[in-house]
Protein backbone atom coordinates (compact mmCIF):
# COMPACT_ATOMS: atom_id res chain seq x y z
CA UNK A 1 0.00 0.00 0.00
CA UNK A 2 0.95 3.74 0.06
CA UNK A 3 3.46 5.43 2.19
CA UNK A 4 0.29 7.39 3.74
CA UNK A 5 -1.83 4.20 4.67
CA UNK A 6 0.79 2.05 6.11
CA UNK A 7 2.27 5.33 8.33
CA UNK A 8 -1.76 6.22 9.69
CA UNK A 9 -2.10 2.07 10.18
CA UNK A 10 1.16 1.76 12.34
CA UNK A 11 0.27 5.00 14.33
CA UNK A 12 -3.24 3.49 15.09
CA UNK A 13 -1.96 0.52 16.10
CA UNK A 14 0.76 2.27 18.56
CA UNK A 15 -1.85 4.61 19.54
CA UNK A 16 -4.11 2.02 20.29
CA UNK A 17 -2.02 -0.23 22.24
CA UNK A 18 0.33 2.28 23.74
CA UNK A 19 -1.64 5.58 23.30
CA UNK A 20 -2.46 5.43 27.26
CA UNK A 21 1.19 5.58 28.33
CA UNK A 22 2.99 7.51 25.56
CA UNK A 23 0.12 9.83 24.41
CA UNK A 24 0.62 11.81 21.10
CA UNK A 25 4.25 10.19 20.94
CA UNK A 26 2.38 7.15 20.38
CA UNK A 27 0.80 8.53 16.55
CA UNK A 28 4.49 9.45 15.95
CA UNK A 29 6.25 6.16 17.09
CA UNK A 30 3.77 4.27 15.30
CA UNK A 31 4.16 6.03 11.73
CA UNK A 32 7.73 5.76 11.44
CA UNK A 33 7.46 2.25 12.47
CA UNK A 34 5.08 1.31 10.33
CA UNK A 35 6.70 2.92 7.41
CA UNK A 36 9.99 0.66 8.22
CA UNK A 37 9.53 -2.21 5.98
CA UNK A 38 9.42 -0.29 2.79
CA UNK A 39 12.81 1.63 3.61
CA UNK A 40 14.28 -1.23 1.28
CA UNK A 41 13.09 0.44 -1.90
CA UNK A 42 16.77 2.29 -1.03
CA UNK A 43 18.83 -0.99 -1.82
CA UNK A 44 20.07 -1.73 -5.44
CA UNK A 45 19.91 -4.74 -6.04
CA UNK A 46 21.86 -4.69 -9.41
CA UNK A 47 19.08 -3.91 -12.24
CA UNK A 48 15.22 -2.81 -12.59
CA UNK A 49 13.97 -6.69 -12.56
CA UNK A 50 15.74 -7.39 -9.32
CA UNK A 51 15.15 -4.23 -7.99
CA UNK A 52 11.24 -5.21 -8.51
CA UNK A 53 11.14 -8.28 -7.52
CA UNK A 54 13.48 -8.23 -4.57
CA UNK A 55 11.29 -5.53 -3.16
CA UNK A 56 8.75 -6.95 -0.30
CA UNK A 57 11.44 -9.62 0.26
CA UNK A 58 13.13 -9.90 3.54
CA UNK A 59 12.02 -6.54 4.86
CA UNK A 60 8.81 -8.45 5.01
CA UNK A 61 9.63 -11.48 5.98
CA UNK A 62 7.43 -12.85 9.36
CA UNK A 63 10.30 -14.39 10.20
CA UNK A 64 12.29 -11.44 9.96
CA UNK A 65 9.80 -9.26 11.39
CA UNK A 66 9.33 -11.42 14.23
CA UNK A 67 12.83 -11.44 15.06
CA UNK A 68 13.58 -8.17 14.87
CA UNK A 69 10.35 -6.81 16.82
CA UNK A 70 12.45 -8.86 19.60
CA UNK A 71 14.86 -7.11 19.58
CA UNK A 72 13.88 -3.67 18.82
CA UNK A 73 11.87 -4.39 22.00
CA UNK A 74 14.62 -5.22 23.92
CA UNK A 75 16.40 -2.29 23.09
CA UNK A 76 13.93 0.47 23.75
CA UNK A 77 13.37 -1.24 27.26
CA UNK A 78 16.74 -1.03 27.73
CA UNK A 79 17.49 2.23 26.93
CA UNK A 80 14.00 3.88 27.78
CA UNK A 81 12.23 1.83 30.11
CA UNK A 82 8.47 2.48 31.21
CA UNK A 83 7.43 0.93 34.25
CA UNK A 84 3.58 1.86 32.75
CA UNK A 85 3.43 -0.92 30.78
CA UNK A 86 5.48 -4.82 30.75
CA UNK A 87 8.12 -5.53 28.10
CA UNK A 88 5.44 -8.27 26.45
CA UNK A 89 2.93 -5.25 25.59
CA UNK A 90 5.99 -3.42 24.16
CA UNK A 91 7.24 -6.49 21.88
CA UNK A 92 3.55 -7.05 20.97
CA UNK A 93 2.90 -3.45 19.50
CA UNK A 94 6.25 -3.54 17.76
CA UNK A 95 5.45 -6.58 16.17
CA UNK A 96 1.66 -5.65 15.53
CA UNK A 97 2.80 -2.50 13.49
CA UNK A 98 5.29 -4.08 11.69
CA UNK A 99 3.05 -7.39 10.77
CA UNK A 100 0.13 -5.47 9.86
CA UNK A 101 2.11 -3.62 7.28
CA UNK A 102 3.41 -6.33 5.75
CA UNK A 103 0.00 -8.42 5.72
CA UNK A 104 -1.92 -5.34 4.34
CA UNK A 105 0.76 -5.66 1.48
CA UNK A 106 0.40 -8.89 0.76
CA UNK A 107 -3.58 -8.02 -0.20
CA UNK A 108 -1.89 -5.62 -3.02
CA UNK A 109 -1.29 -7.14 -6.64
CA UNK A 110 2.23 -6.65 -5.88
CA UNK A 111 2.75 -9.04 -3.24
CA UNK A 112 4.51 -9.53 -0.50
CA UNK A 113 7.32 -12.63 0.23
CA UNK A 114 6.07 -13.40 3.14
CA UNK A 115 7.72 -16.81 3.71
CA UNK A 116 11.41 -15.24 2.91
CA UNK A 117 13.93 -17.22 2.92
CA UNK A 118 12.02 -19.80 1.40
CA UNK A 119 11.92 -19.34 -2.53
CA UNK A 120 8.35 -19.02 -2.55
CA UNK A 121 6.57 -16.43 -5.09
CA UNK A 122 4.95 -13.68 -3.22
CA UNK A 123 1.78 -13.65 -1.92
CA UNK A 124 -0.58 -11.52 -3.42
CA UNK A 125 -4.38 -11.60 -2.68
CA UNK A 126 -5.21 -8.65 -5.05
CA UNK A 127 -8.10 -7.45 -3.19
CA UNK A 128 -7.12 -4.51 -2.53
CA UNK A 129 -5.79 -1.56 -4.70
CA UNK A 130 -2.35 -0.32 -4.00
CA UNK A 131 -4.34 3.47 -3.48
CA UNK A 132 -7.74 3.02 -1.63
CA UNK A 133 -9.06 6.13 -0.16
CA UNK A 134 -12.06 4.04 1.87
CA UNK A 135 -9.51 1.95 3.93
CA UNK A 136 -6.90 4.55 4.64
CA UNK A 137 -9.74 7.19 5.15
CA UNK A 138 -10.92 6.31 8.69
CA UNK A 139 -7.68 5.46 10.12
CA UNK A 140 -6.30 8.95 8.81
CA UNK A 141 -9.02 10.88 10.76
CA UNK A 142 -8.75 8.67 14.10
CA UNK A 143 -4.90 9.64 14.02
CA UNK A 144 -5.83 13.09 13.24
CA UNK A 145 -8.63 13.53 16.19
CA UNK A 146 -6.01 11.60 18.69
CA UNK A 147 -3.27 14.26 17.89
CA UNK A 148 -5.92 17.27 18.97
CA UNK A 149 -7.44 15.27 21.30
CA UNK A 150 -4.64 13.31 22.63
CA UNK A 151 -4.35 9.80 23.43
CA UNK A 152 -4.25 10.12 27.24
CA UNK A 153 -7.55 10.21 27.64
CA UNK A 154 -9.87 7.03 26.70
CA UNK A 155 -11.60 8.89 23.76
CA UNK A 156 -8.47 9.32 21.76
CA UNK A 157 -7.24 5.69 22.46
CA UNK A 158 -11.12 4.25 21.05
CA UNK A 159 -10.70 6.01 18.28
CA UNK A 160 -7.66 4.31 17.09
CA UNK A 161 -9.61 0.74 18.09
CA UNK A 162 -13.05 1.79 16.09
CA UNK A 163 -11.02 2.49 13.50
CA UNK A 164 -8.77 0.15 12.97
CA UNK A 165 -11.95 -2.30 13.19
CA UNK A 166 -13.57 -0.24 10.61
CA UNK A 167 -10.14 -0.56 8.50
CA UNK A 168 -10.15 -4.18 8.93
CA UNK A 169 -13.51 -5.06 7.85
CA UNK A 170 -13.36 -3.07 4.75
CA UNK A 171 -10.21 -4.90 3.86
CA UNK A 172 -12.30 -8.28 4.29
CA UNK A 173 -14.97 -6.91 2.39
CA UNK A 174 -12.73 -6.66 -0.43
CA UNK A 175 -12.66 -10.63 -0.57
CA UNK A 176 -15.93 -10.60 -1.40
CA UNK A 177 -15.57 -8.67 -4.71
CA UNK A 178 -12.83 -11.02 -5.52
CA UNK A 179 -15.15 -14.10 -5.03
CA UNK A 180 -17.44 -12.05 -7.22
CA UNK A 181 -15.09 -11.27 -9.83
CA UNK A 182 -13.97 -14.43 -10.42
CA UNK A 183 -17.43 -16.64 -10.35
CA UNK A 184 -18.42 -13.99 -13.39
CA UNK A 185 -14.85 -14.54 -15.01
CA UNK A 186 -15.39 -18.61 -14.64
CA UNK A 187 -18.86 -18.17 -16.24
CA UNK A 188 -17.62 -16.30 -19.35
CA UNK A 189 -14.61 -18.66 -19.81
CA UNK A 190 -17.25 -21.51 -19.32
CA UNK A 191 -19.87 -19.86 -22.41
CA UNK A 192 -17.11 -18.95 -24.42
CA UNK A 193 -15.42 -22.03 -23.87
CA UNK A 194 -11.41 -20.55 -23.09
CA UNK A 195 -9.16 -22.86 -21.51
CA UNK A 196 -7.59 -20.73 -19.30
CA UNK A 197 -3.71 -21.46 -18.29
CA UNK A 198 -3.95 -18.68 -15.67
CA UNK A 199 -6.27 -15.96 -14.46
CA UNK A 200 -6.01 -12.85 -12.31
CA UNK A 201 -8.79 -10.30 -11.08
CA UNK A 202 -7.97 -7.06 -9.56
CA UNK A 203 -9.53 -3.77 -8.35
CA UNK A 204 -9.95 -1.16 -10.82
CA UNK A 205 -7.68 1.98 -8.98
CA UNK A 206 -9.52 3.94 -5.86
CA UNK A 207 -12.33 1.28 -5.56
CA UNK A 208 -13.23 -2.32 -4.92
CA UNK A 209 -16.38 -1.94 -7.41
CA UNK A 210 -15.49 -2.09 -10.32
CA UNK A 211 -12.94 -5.19 -11.03
CA UNK A 212 -10.49 -6.41 -13.58
CA UNK A 213 -10.25 -9.54 -14.83
CA UNK A 214 -7.54 -11.42 -17.02
CA UNK A 215 -7.69 -14.79 -18.55
CA UNK A 216 -3.80 -15.75 -20.08
CA UNK A 217 -4.41 -18.61 -22.90
CA UNK A 218 -1.21 -19.29 -24.91
CA UNK A 219 0.00 -16.35 -27.17
CA UNK A 220 -3.48 -14.73 -26.45
CA UNK A 221 -4.80 -13.39 -22.85
CA UNK A 222 -8.62 -11.88 -22.37
CA UNK A 223 -9.64 -9.12 -20.35
CA UNK A 224 -12.94 -7.75 -19.27
CA UNK A 225 -14.39 -5.93 -16.48
CA UNK A 226 -17.10 -6.84 -14.37
CA UNK A 227 -18.91 -4.42 -11.32
CA UNK A 228 -20.96 -5.58 -8.40
CA UNK A 229 -24.10 -3.93 -10.04
CA UNK A 230 -23.69 -6.08 -13.20
CA UNK A 231 -25.98 -8.79 -13.88
CA UNK A 232 -24.14 -10.57 -17.19
CA UNK A 233 -20.68 -12.59 -16.90
CA UNK A 234 -18.32 -10.08 -18.13
CA UNK A 235 -17.26 -9.40 -22.40
CA UNK A 236 -13.60 -10.61 -22.67
CA UNK A 237 -11.47 -8.78 -25.47
CA UNK A 238 -8.76 -10.86 -26.96
CA UNK A 239 -5.59 -9.61 -26.88
CA UNK A 240 -1.94 -10.29 -28.13
CA UNK A 241 0.51 -11.70 -26.02
CA UNK A 242 3.08 -13.48 -28.62
CA UNK A 243 4.46 -15.80 -25.53
CA UNK A 244 6.07 -18.37 -27.81
CA UNK A 245 8.24 -16.24 -29.84
CA UNK A 246 9.30 -14.49 -27.00
CA UNK A 247 9.71 -16.85 -24.57
CA UNK A 248 12.12 -18.27 -27.12
CA UNK A 249 13.94 -15.72 -27.43
CA UNK A 250 14.62 -15.48 -23.78
CA UNK A 251 14.84 -18.40 -22.49
CA UNK A 252 18.30 -17.91 -21.36
CA UNK A 253 17.42 -14.52 -19.70
CA UNK A 254 17.79 -15.18 -15.75
CA UNK A 255 15.61 -11.61 -15.71
CA UNK A 256 13.00 -13.02 -17.73
CA UNK A 257 13.09 -16.03 -15.26
CA UNK A 258 12.72 -14.12 -12.35
CA UNK A 259 9.55 -12.10 -14.23
CA UNK A 260 8.02 -15.70 -14.40
CA UNK A 261 8.50 -16.70 -10.92
CA UNK A 262 7.25 -13.08 -9.56
CA UNK A 263 3.96 -12.73 -11.43
CA UNK A 264 2.64 -16.21 -11.97
CA UNK A 265 3.52 -15.93 -15.72
CA UNK A 266 0.93 -13.18 -16.51
CA UNK A 267 3.11 -11.25 -18.38
CA UNK A 268 2.92 -9.59 -21.87
CA UNK A 269 5.75 -9.33 -24.46
CA UNK A 270 5.66 -6.69 -27.45
CA UNK A 271 8.28 -5.96 -29.74
CA UNK A 272 8.65 -2.25 -29.72
CA UNK A 273 11.70 -0.51 -31.43
CA UNK A 274 13.45 -3.93 -32.04
CA UNK A 275 13.17 -4.55 -28.29
CA UNK A 276 11.28 -7.45 -26.57
CA UNK A 277 9.05 -5.52 -23.81
CA UNK A 278 7.59 -7.92 -20.84
CA UNK A 279 5.08 -6.17 -19.40
CA UNK A 280 3.46 -7.57 -15.61
CA UNK A 281 0.04 -7.46 -16.31
CA UNK A 282 -0.98 -7.96 -12.74
CA UNK A 283 0.81 -4.19 -12.18
CA UNK A 284 -1.37 -0.83 -12.80
CA UNK A 285 -4.31 -0.60 -15.14
CA UNK A 286 -4.86 -1.63 -18.76
CA UNK A 287 -2.68 0.82 -20.94
CA UNK A 288 -0.87 1.69 -18.21
CA UNK A 289 1.45 -0.94 -16.43
CA UNK A 290 3.78 0.74 -14.34
CA UNK A 291 6.86 -2.67 -14.50
CA UNK A 292 7.76 -3.12 -18.44
CA UNK A 293 11.23 -4.43 -19.18
CA UNK A 294 12.96 -4.66 -22.31
CA UNK A 295 14.90 -7.91 -22.53
CA UNK A 296 16.36 -8.31 -25.37
CA UNK A 297 17.16 -6.56 -28.67
CA UNK A 298 17.30 -7.52 -31.75
CA UNK A 299 20.07 -7.46 -34.32
CA UNK A 300 18.86 -6.64 -37.97
CA UNK A 301 21.73 -7.22 -39.52
CA UNK A 302 22.62 -10.57 -38.10
CA UNK A 303 19.09 -11.99 -37.75
CA UNK A 304 20.18 -13.04 -33.73
CA UNK A 305 18.76 -11.28 -30.65
CA UNK A 306 21.11 -9.89 -27.81
CA UNK A 307 20.05 -10.30 -24.14
CA UNK A 308 20.01 -7.37 -22.17
CA UNK A 309 22.50 -7.57 -19.11
CA UNK A 310 21.41 -4.68 -17.19
CA UNK A 311 17.33 -3.53 -17.52
CA UNK A 312 15.74 -0.75 -16.79
CA UNK A 313 12.50 0.54 -16.60
CA UNK A 314 11.09 1.09 -20.46
CA UNK A 315 9.40 4.30 -20.62
CA UNK A 316 5.84 4.68 -19.59
CA UNK A 317 3.16 6.54 -21.29
CA UNK A 318 1.60 9.23 -19.11
CA UNK A 319 -1.27 8.28 -17.29
CA UNK A 320 -4.57 9.11 -18.67
CA UNK A 321 -6.50 10.14 -16.12
CA UNK A 322 -9.92 10.65 -18.10
CA UNK A 323 -10.05 6.53 -17.67
CA UNK A 324 -10.82 7.20 -14.54
CA UNK A 325 -13.77 9.05 -15.38
CA UNK A 326 -14.66 5.98 -17.54
CA UNK A 327 -14.50 3.15 -15.06
CA UNK A 328 -16.78 5.16 -12.93
CA UNK A 329 -19.28 5.35 -15.33
CA UNK A 330 -18.28 1.36 -16.48
CA UNK A 331 -18.72 0.42 -12.76
CA UNK A 332 -22.45 2.08 -12.18
CA UNK A 333 -23.74 0.81 -15.63
CA UNK A 334 -23.33 -2.16 -17.71
CA UNK A 335 -23.70 -1.03 -20.54
CA UNK A 336 -21.67 1.63 -21.31
CA UNK A 337 -18.38 0.67 -23.22
CA UNK A 338 -14.93 0.72 -22.12
CA UNK A 339 -12.60 -1.66 -24.54
CA UNK A 340 -9.70 -2.69 -22.98
CA UNK A 341 -8.09 -3.51 -26.45
CA UNK A 342 -8.48 0.11 -26.82
CA UNK A 343 -6.88 1.07 -23.45
CA UNK A 344 -4.61 -1.14 -24.09
CA UNK A 345 -3.04 0.56 -27.44
CA UNK A 346 -0.79 2.48 -25.66
CA UNK A 347 1.55 -0.60 -24.70
CA UNK A 348 2.50 -0.95 -28.10
CA UNK A 349 3.76 2.37 -28.88
CA UNK A 350 7.50 3.68 -29.19
CA UNK A 351 8.58 5.75 -25.89
CA UNK A 352 9.47 8.07 -28.80
CA UNK A 353 6.43 8.99 -29.49
CA UNK A 354 3.09 10.24 -28.27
Amino acid sequence: MDSLTQAVLGASVQGALLGRWQGRKALLYGAMLGTLPDLDVVLDYGDAVANMTYHRGFSHSLLVTSLFSVVLAWLIRRWRPHPGYSTLRLWFCIWLVLTTHIVLDAFTSYGTQLLWPLPTPPVAISSIFIIDPLYTLPLLLAVAAGLLIGLRKHAGVRLQYVALAISSLYLLSTLAGKHMAEQRLEQALAETGIQAQATFSSPTPFNTVLWRVVAVDGDDYYEGLVSWFDSQPPVLERLPRRASEAQATLQDSPQHQRLRWFSGDLLRYDLIDDHWVVTDLRLGMTGYHPFRFALAQLQQQQQTSQLVEVTELWPAPRADLSSLGLLHRRALDESYPVSMGSLAESLVLSPTKP
